[in-house]
């Protein structure tokens, strides 16, 4: 039997009847065709879905869309404003805080997560902050260092 829902996902109000058993990850990318956040893991261990909900990081594989009716989503696809990036989009490129790209989206929404949270003081507070979003290239580095500078810019 399906849950009539209603999420606001990147200032675009949405109403859908979903599976009360569909993770708000499935809905995001097979419902409303947003597929900037990544399907990793599906078990939340990666951060490859990591989106905001209501202004907090969540990994969105774990969490049932049933669960957010009438809660605020942002993905990666509302961050850019007109044709200006978000400041964090701009230091990822900078600072090469990618590489392949698969994880970047869950990585800058987790860095806006961690950066609103007032977890970017220091490098190595991002570090600690930033642990459950995995990046198999390895572009630690420069991830750190983009949501440092961008802790700084905001």
């Amino acid at each position: 039997m399906a849950s009539r829902v209603r999420l606001t996902v990147n200032g675009q109000v949405h109403e859908l009847d979903v599976d009360p058993r569909q993770s708000l990850l499935d809905v995001l990318r097979e419902r409303l065709d947003l597929t900037g956040t990544k399907k990793g893991c599906n078990q939340g261990a990666c951060g490859a879905c990591t989106i905001l909900v209501d202004g907090r990081r969540i990994v969105s594989c774990l969490t049932l869309a049933a669960m957010h009716d009438g809660a605020r989503i942002e993905t990666i696809e509302g961050l850019a404003n007109g044709g200006e990036l978000h400041p964090l989009q701009a230091a990822f490129i900078e600072h090469e805080g990618l590489q392949c790209g698969f994880c970047t989206p869950g990585q800058i929404m987790s860095g806006i997560g961690c950066i609103a949270e007032g977890h970017a003081g220091s490098p190595e507070e991002v570090q600690f902050w930033m642990s459950g979003n995995i990046c198999r290239c390895g572009a630690y580095p420069g991830i750190v260092a983009a949501v440092a500078d961008a802790a700084g810019r905001t």
